[in-house]
């Protein structure tokens, strides 16, 4: 019998009594949700077939798809391995790649096949070998499993980041998960040297150089699936410490719509960037999402009728149609210099990843001036605080006033997991803090299987906006500080607080979140 998994190849005949294709044991397949089955990943990638959802109804008859153009002698092999009847689709390449990566990708079977078909992390760790360096080893094929099936592992359950981090004591990988880390993994101290140098290899980094840090990129494929991995060494007492950040190009087709933006946040927001010039920023800390609503905003305005170009530090995702060029601090390209050379590319919109000098301010409000549109990002901890560091950084209040359109501020909360959050009533501590009266009753993380047993499940935006009127404007130029700015900005509008509060009483977040995110200082009714 030919055996798939191992590469082989399809029969011109049928042997006497067996099927000329071997899909193999049902063990091999990890079942989809709310099935009891599923082809194997490797098998339905080479042969073209896909078992789709046979639907709620309880007689319901499997279907399986099959790409155009392949051998239809699979089906037999799937019938035998289904045991089953099926109803047969014949589908176009293009829709069954999105099949394949939707049914695979997202059930973790590709990450098995990843990690050469075992799934177990601790096993592939006892595997390493002790040798210093991965030079030194014979066999470098226990480090190279075990670092694909961590990150298949991470891109499986929507990790943001993966941090490996030697110590005296041992090697810890720990992984972000909607803005918090987690443990997952411990192994010996030894093992250290032999998977830094490999993921260095991977990433194309000097094994050699372990004394400065370094930054390179990672591009696999997981079922379908385009990552890139973004790589950062550090050195440390105990080693050199990795970090990895997975981006999953799935997401770089974010628009507005999918950002979660409040209706009145989302308006202002709008009318902003569909004005000629002018500077809008959006603050937050790292990991807030602030490159993504840029790239929400840049996909609005890319229609083919304007010329939008980019400095990045670094390009996250590429835009089709989007000029993106990205800062090379080796080669004295920065945001400043970036910045100057395509206001000489005739552009209407411009982004710049971060302002953080005051050369790359100035340039960018001389740009706003002289009819551009600048879009960039500031680290501060609320919108008003942005007014605040562009004064800090020299700019004259007269063109910060002029030139200013819009400063959005945002932080990601996790949202409870809608399986297993639990009601409760606040407690008097808990009201007093977030503005309720006591006994308002308001939801409690728990954790279930569907949670992964944390309570939560994915992340949502938190959002403030100010839109600079003419009185803000006034303000501005006579030098206001930031809490007669901020009395005005949202006299009649949430700041980040009572937007985090509103989200606690819908249930969509806790109290724990809703302070972790914002300075509750003077806590404000919250309207019904």
């Amino acid at each position: 019998m030919i055996d798939i998994r191992r590469g082989d190849e399809i029969d011109t005949g049928e042997t006497a009594g067996e099927p000329a294709i071997a899909l193999g044991s049902e063990a091999d397949a990890a079942p989809l949700p709310g099935l009891d089955v599923n082809i194997p990943y490797g098998f339905a990638r080479k042969f073209g077939v896909v078992l789709l959802d046979p639907g709620e109804e309880a007689d319901a008859r499997f279907k399986v798809a099959l790409r155009e153009g392949e051998d239809p002698r699979a089906l037999l092999e799937v019938r035998r391995f289904l045991s089953r009847p099926f109803d047969v689709e014949l589908v176009r390449a293009e829709r069954f790649d999105s099949i394949l990566s939707e049914r695979y990708a997202v059930d973790g079977q590709a990450a098995a096949d990843a990690a050469s078909g075992i799934g177990d992390l601790d096993m592939l760790a006892s595997d390493i070998p002790t040798a210093e360096d991965l030079l030194d080893s014979a066999d470098d094929a226990p480090a190279i499993r075990l670092i694909n099936g961590i990150i298949a592992d991470a891109a499986r359950q929507g990790v943001s980041d993966i941090h490996i981090e030697p110590y005296d004591t041992g090697l810890v990988v720990r992984m972000r998960m909607d803005g918090v880390l987690h443990e997952t993994l411990r192994m010996p101290p030894h093992v250290a040297a032999t998977i830094v140098s490999r993921i260095k290899v991977m990433a194309r980094l000097d094994i050699a150089e372990r004394r400065i840090p370094q930054d390179g990129r990672i591009s696999l494929t997981l079922g379908g699936k385009l990552l890139d991995v973004r790589v950062s060494t550090l050195p440390s007492s105990a080693g050199e410490r990795v970090v990895l950040r997975i981006l999953d190009k799935d997401n770089a087709g974010i628009g507005m719509d999918e950002l979660g933006m409040p209706e009145r946040v989302d308006t202002i927001f709008r009318q902003a960037i569909a004005e000629p010039n002018g500077i809008i920023l959006v603050t937050g800390p790292t990991g807030s999402g602030k490159t993504t609503t840029l790239y929400g905003g840049l996909r609005l305005l890319n229609d083919g009728s304007r010329n939008i170009l980019t400095v990045e530090d670094p390009v996250e995702y590429a835009i089709e149609g989007v000029g993106q060029t990205q800062v090379n601090s080796k080669v004295g390209l920065d945001f400043a210099t970036g910045l100057r050379a395509i206001l000489r590319q005739d552009p209407d919109v411009v982004m710049v990843g971060e302002i953080r000098d005051r050369e790359t301010a100035q340039i960018a409000v001389q740009a706003s001036l002289t009819g551009h549109l600048v879009l960039s990002t500031v680290h501060t901890n609320d919108a008003v605080g942005a007014i605040t560091r562009m004064r800090d950084m020299q700019i004259e209040p007269f063109l910060l006033a002029s030139t200013l359109r819009a400063v959005v501020a945002q932080r990601l909360v996790r949202k409870l997991c809608t399986h297993c959050r639990e009601q409760v009533q606040a407690s008097n501590a808990v009201a007093a803090l977030l503005g309720f009266d006591s006994g308002t009753p308001i939801y409690e993380a728990r954790g279930c299987p569907e949670c992964n047993h944390t309570g939560y499940k994915g992340r949502t935006g938190v959002f403030e906006i100010i839109r600079i009127d003419d009185d803000i404007r006034r303000m501005i130029n006579a030098g206001g500080d930031e809490s007669q700015i901020a009395r005005h900005a949202f006299l009649h509008a949430p700041n980040l607080g009572s937007a985090a509060r509103a989200l606690v009483r819908d249930g969509v977040t806790t109290a724990e979140e809703a302070v972790r995110i914002s300075r509750i200082e003077e806590p404000e009714p919250v309207d019904a």
